[in-house]
């Protein structure tokens, strides 16, 4: 079965938060949170065309200026998402920097990075490399509330937490999975190639069964007879990365509602359960808490990250804590 996104955590679950999603057919890939990058390398990196930040803390962004560097002088362009005031703070990292090498004639590199505030996208401000990164407010995007991305074939949801400030969680999800049946290709004598993704925005779009497919040597073929024999369609991929939140009952549902059903809920589990003032005085969450969070939201696989430091000796006792929750509750 091909999936369209493969998920995985940057760094071990004691290192900077940050999950990489590897688009494995577009030569694509975002990033939820920027800490430490070293893992990935330069061309996993360029690849890379939104990083949606959950908060401004060092461990959470600190890996932009790799980023950055390694994107400059290339004209694929880069989009940010944070949290209320991130604009400003983008703005002031930019300006942090001597430009006076670049000029109207450079690679055209743009930077667009948007706030999220409310459930919505407040504030969109572009920077590029042709204008030495001064800032220049542009129009917000007109998505529906709790959206920071919408796609053809999948969208990204956000939602605000407490952290003591707030903190985004967010939460990938694909419209429809639609996969190809070989044994069906060679019964109908149909080749491969790129008409199959044809066929397959075709069925996303709903079209008829009607309309046709051109198949190289094989004519023009009916939707209605690749969707009948070829295609299977099922659910698609549903994941959710949520970090740095106070264990509070709002958090809780807003998290049990983001990751409701998922396939997979990557959270962090900072503390033992046996040291919950830790947890409650730095608004972090304890491995039972993020079990219990994943219980309640009914997903398919949890991987407990964000370990504290202190717990560098115990980190597998921490994924234990939040796995025996998760499955007994």
């Amino acid at each position: 079965m091909s999936l369209l996104v493969q998920p995985r955590l940057i760094n071990d679950p004691c290192g900077d938060p940050g999950l990489y999603l590897d688009f494995r057919f577009g030569r694509r890939a975002m990033l939820f949170d920027l800490g430490d990058t070293a893992p990935l390398s330069p061309r996993e990196l360029l690849r890379v065309s939104h990083v949606f930040v959950s908060h401004a803390h060092m461990d959470h962004i600190a890996g932009l200026e790799r980023l950055l560097r390694l994107r400059l002088h290339r004209p694929l362009p880069l989009h940010l998402l944070g949290p209320a005031g991130f604009v400003g703070q983008m703005e002031s990292r930019f300006g942090s920097y001597t430009w006076n090498l670049l000029d109207e004639t450079s690679v055209d590199f743009r930077v667009t990075v948007h706030d999220f505030e409310g459930g919505r996208i407040t504030r969109a401000a572009e920077f590029c490399a042709r204008r030495r990164f001064r800032r220049c407010d542009v129009a917000v995007p007109d998505l529906s509330t709790g959206l920071v991305l919408s796609e053809r074939e999948f969208e990204i949801r956000a939602v605000a937490l407490d952290h003591g400030i707030p903190s985004l969680g967010f939460a990938f999800r694909q419209r429809l999975r639609v996969n190809v049946w070989r044994s069906a290709l060679d019964e109908l004598g149909l080749p491969v190639g790129p008409w199959i993704d044809i066929a397959k925005r075709a069925l996303r779009d709903g079209l008829p069964d009607r309309h046709r497919i051109a198949v190289p040597g094989a004519g023009e073929v009916p939707l209605g007879l690749l969707r009948a024999r070829v295609f299977r369609r099922e659910k698609g991929q549903h994941f959710a990365y949520v970090t740095d939140a106070a264990d509070t009952a709002d958090n809780r549902a807003r998290i049990v509602e983001l990751a409701r059903g998922a396939d997979h809920l990557f959270i962090e589990a900072v503390f033992p359960e046996a040291d919950r003032s830790f947890a409650t005085t730095s608004r972090h969450l304890t491995a039972r808490a993020a079990g219990e969070i994943a219980r309640a939201a009914g997903v398919a696989g949890l991987t407990p990250f964000h370990h504290s430091a202190r717990y560098a000796d115990a980190a597998a006792a921490l994924a234990a804590e939040a796995l025996a929750a998760y499955a007994t509750g």
